[in-house]
């Protein structure tokens, strides 16, 4: 870099941070350019030398990532019993359930909830009352909703009525609108699968587990972020 750029775009570039959680640090009294306290809007180059809290710029921070199966009428943070803050990836309502992803790394969070990534979930959607097949042809097909309309979806029924939906565009919320659209009402509405993300019929709720060092990898690259080993810290109480 021979331009100089902001310092907390620097700090967000080289890693450390995202540039919201760079500016609370520098409010904070906790970043520091050659030696001297950071102010917001400073510019640095790679000519300068950054520090933040006491570590060296090139230090790598430690993140956590966690899966979870959260059970309906429960918020996923509140299952696990942690001493760093974590974000909740993406969307997900109260009475849903099913696969949730927990992290520290909020650049990691912000990137896999971006709208320019379609990447697939499936849910698994039980109504009240018996599914027709015209009415899963819909949903296969898209539908107008609004002044939005969705793109095709991969739809298979399960028995009367559950069925199974992969989107790449939406949410839990577009189900809800789509499926309540056609005079149903939902029973449940549980997301099974993140992109390579299982969730396991032998996987009780409540429950999480922590993701492998190759899962990460596999979310980074369909990311389109170079490949690189992350930098785990276990932090259960």
């Amino acid at each position: 870099m021979s331009e100089s750029i902001r310092i907390n775009k620097y700090l967000s570039e080289n890693g450390y941070c995202s540039r919201r959680e760079a500016d609370r640090l520098i409010q904070s009294g906790n970043v520091f350019i050659n030696d001297h306290p950071a102010m917001l809007g400073d510019r640095v180059s790679d000519q300068d030398r950054v520090r933040v809290q006491g570590r060296d710029k090139k230090q790598r921070p430690v993140y956590a990532y966690l899966l979870v199966n959260k059970p309906p009428g429960i918020g996923a943070l509140e299952l696990i019993n942690y001493d760093i803050p974590l974000y909740q990836v993406g969307r997900f309502d109260f009475y849903d359930e099913g696969l949730v992803i927990l992290t520290n790394d909020e650049i990691f969070a912000n990137r896999l909830e971006h709208p320019r990534h379609a990447f697939e979930r499936e849910y698994v959607v039980q109504v009240e009352s018996v599914l027709t097949l015209q009415d899963i042809k819909k949903l296969q097909n898209g539908m107008k909703l609004g002044n939005k309309q969705t793109l095709p979806a991969q739809v298979r029924k399960m028995d009367e009525t559950r069925f199974a939906i992969v989107l790449k565009d939406g949410d839990q919320k577009q189900i809800r609108i789509m499926v309540e659209s056609l005079g149903y009402k939902i029973v449940s509405l549980k997301r099974t699968r993140f992109l390579s993300l299982k969730m396991q019929s032998t996987y009780p709720e409540g429950n999480w587990r922590y993701l492998t060092e190759k899962e990460v990898e596999e979310l980074n690259e369909a990311m389109g972020v170079e490949k690189k080993k992350p930098n785990f810290k276990l932090h259960k109480k």
